[in-house]
């Protein structure tokens, strides 16, 4: 039932070069770049690091393994981790000075800026989340470990480019005001529901490289993707919407302040 284990090289050499590369970043670089940058909050510390630890344990054995031989429902729930959570925690987890001394560098921010508004950033992500779920790339995902490890690249850099515009963690790729991110993440929430919907509902196995592989875990093939549908739709959905009314209480937060400080102003 449980695949034999392996190890994930590529997988590893990323987490420790992103785990080492912020801690020293943060502890050494800092002081030469930018002495009066802020050092990460414990919340960012956190942040990060929870982003990495989700990185290594959906993209890493057995989960990973199962997903990629098994269970379209576990590769479904890896996507989901890798699109929805891990990039927004790496985001959070960026303090400003670090952020201003990468995304907002001369050499990236030129071609950065223009891709991050919400239109490209709306559009690259979702026709590639849409494009992943295409049968014969699916096959190419499990068969070739080269495409799959290129896919799953190309995901995770237009997922981290549609968070973009809700959580820029540097002035140089400017936010969407809190409106505008809500609506933004409404019609985000959209999109995902046509793949989701041929998953749900379909009565035959869309993904015959999967095989019988299901039957192992209990299940059958069109259950397993059944439940790879909902999963996208609602689990993918609740994330979505979380987010939209964590930012509408600090809109509303916001606005209650600034209504405050207004009053005071007329009463003085």
């Amino acid at each position: 039932m449980m695949p034999p284990w392996h190890p994930h090289f590529e997988l590893w050499a990323i987490v420790f070069i992103l785990g080492f590369g912020y801690w020293y970043a943060n502890t050494r670089i800092r002081v030469h770049v930018a002495p009066n940058g802020t050092a990460p909050t414990s919340r960012q510390w956190r942040q990060w690091y929870g982003g990495l630890t989700l990185m290594a344990v959906f993209g890493g054995y057995p989960l990973h393994d199962i997903a990629e031989a098994s269970l379209f429902t576990v590769h479904m729930a890896e996507h989901i981790v890798l699109t929805l959570v891990v990039p927004p925690l790496l985001l959070m987890g960026t303090p400003r000075w670090l952020a201003d001394a990468t995304l907002g560098h001369r050499w990236v921010r030129g071609w950065l800026r223009p891709l991050a508004r919400p239109l490209p950033a709306f559009i690259i992500f979702n026709v590639t989340f849409i494009l992943i779920h295409w049968p014969y790339l699916v096959e190419l995902m499990v068969t070739n470990p080269v495409a799959h490890f290129s896919i799953h690249a190309w995901l995770f850099a237009a997922a981290t480019l549609m968070w973009l515009p809700v959580l820029s963690p540097t002035p140089v790729i400017p936010k969407l005001e809190r409106p505008k991110q809500m609506f933004y993440l409404f019609m985000q929430s959209l999109l995902p529901t046509v793949p989701a919907s041929f998953l749900t509902f379909s009565s035959v196995a869309l993904y015959p490289v999967y095989g019988d592989a299901a039957l192992e875990f209990g299940l059958t093939a069109v259950a397993d993707q059944t439940i790879a549908g909902i999963i996208m739709k609602l689990g993918g959905g609740l994330i979505i919407w979380i987010t939209i009314a964590v930012i509408w209480f600090r809109w509303a937060a916001e606005e209650r302040e600034l209504d405050k400080v207004e009053s005071s102003l007329r009463v003085g």
